[in-house]
């Protein structure tokens, strides 16, 4: 039987014979790198790949560039990505992020608290952090580096950027630390070695710190408040009350309950009170709703004291009849923590005061209550008199709200 005829291909398959619109389609699939690396493989490649439109999904992506930042820059969008990835290119995975949150940050302060926008400071050079690790001896975090390559933190001022608190005979503010005071407040005392603050209340004294180094029971880049152990001998013994596993989180999260409404402004001032929206309760045309904030400033692990402070609304329907407006007489608390263990409260009024609530109008009052336990949850109810019929009493139900103390880690000391 014959061999049959071998097969021959008349033209090999050639790049340089594909039409042009597939192949920037499929380049326009890669990520940034591999659109460079096709620049090396022959010269076909290397003119589609200079194509800019297919660069601006990188400039949108990475860098946050605008079709107006584009036309004030006067480039093309492979030149923009080019010389921003020169200059800021080690930072390329934690930019955008951070970029829109302080971008979003900023509109809501100038919509809210514009006179915290003046506070906030230009940002630094790559030699400026090369320069801090160099005198602290520690490597910068590049989520950290990359934030004050957008912002170097605030002024001294207050109010601060990272939220006040405010109880009849307690204020706190915490400024976001520019670079240089950061560094200044750099630890290497026992119980904070190696730890550089990242926030600092000019009335308290109290930091946020984050840790550069693995050390002392901490986490590399976990960020924290200080907690003295107050029944240790050992001054060095410090408990850790968690406020974040890395830079990036602990700032957008941040920012994202800020921008979001998630905490109140009061008085020009951003209020770190979070509001659980199924902690609300009606009766009749009367609304109440509770907010509530853990003060580790004022809580200690040992002795387990956990101090928590709550915001009261309590708010009468507009639509409400007028000869629906009422007195505050009194209040009942119940209160119970993580045990079961449970206190009953009842007194006259609410913080020394008798609000009078009327269609519309709203009364809000700030109170604390501590637990020995993490944890722990109050409920009860007010009593009112109506005004227009005085012989008239009625309860209006305080939704229960609980209050529970963050993670935290207690001293290697």
């Amino acid at each position: 039987m014959a061999a049959a005829p071998e097969l021959e291909l008349s033209s090999a398959l050639s790049l340089e014979l594909l039409p042009t619109d597939p192949l920037l389609l499929i380049l326009s699939f890669l990520d940034y790198r591999d659109l460079v690396s096709c620049c090396y493989l022959n010269r076909r490649l290397n003119q589609l790949s200079s194509h800019d439109p297919l660069w601006k999904r990188h400039c949108k992506k990475y860098w946050l560039i605008s079709e107006e930042e584009k036309s004030r820059r006067n480039q093309s969008w492979k030149a923009i990505f080019i010389s921003t990835y020169s200059d800021l290119g080690r930072y390329i995975h934690y930019y955008a992020t951070l970029k829109k949150a302080w971008d979003d940050l900023e509109k809501y302060l100038g919509q809210w608290c514009p006179r915290m926008i003046g506070s906030l400071k230009e940002s630094v050079r790559e030699e400026d952090l090369d320069a801090v690790e160099a005198q602290i001896h520690c490597k910068l975090p590049d989520d950290y580096r990359c934030s004050f390559r957008i912002h170097n933190g605030q002024k001294l001022v207050v109010p601060g950027l990272m939220g006040s608190m405010a109880l009849s005979n307690h204020y706190r503010s915490e400024d976001l630390l520019d670079i240089d005071t950061a560094a200044g407040g750099f630890q290497q005392r026992l119980g904070l070695k190696q730890c550089l603050p990242l926030t600092f209340c000019i009335h308290t004294g109290l930091s946020q710190y984050m840790a550069l180094e693995s050390v002392e029971g901490r986490n590399k880049y976990e960020i924290f408040y200080q907690c003295p152990d107050q029944m240790a001998r050992n001054p060095s013994a410090i408990v850790m009350f968690i406020t974040g596993t890395s830079y990036l989180e602990w700032f957008t999260s941040y920012v994202n309950k800020v921008v979001t409404g998630g905490y109140p402004i009061i008085r020009d001032q951003i209020f770190r009170y979070v509001h659980d929206k199924e902690c609300v309760a009606t009766t009749g045309d009367i609304t109440v709703s509770v907010s509530t904030s853990f003060l580790p400033e004022l809580s200690s692990v040992h002795p387990p004291h956990y101090f928590f402070t709550y915001r009261i609304r309590i708010e009468m329907s507009k639509d409400a009849l007028p000869e629906k407006a009422c007195q505050l007489d009194s209040r009942y608390w119940r209160i119970t923590n993580a045990k079961g263990d449970v206190e009953e409260v009842q007194g006259p009024g609410v913080v020394g005061e008798f609000p009078i609530i009327s269609p519309g109008r709203v009364y809000e009052y700030t109170s604390c209550t501590t637990f020995s336990t993490t944890s722990g949850y109050m409920e009860g109810y007010y009593t009112f008199h109506c005004l227009y019929y005085k012989d008239r009493f009625f309860n209006v139900t305080i939704p229960r709200f609980h209050m529970v103390c963050p993670t935290f880690k207690v001293s290697t000391a």
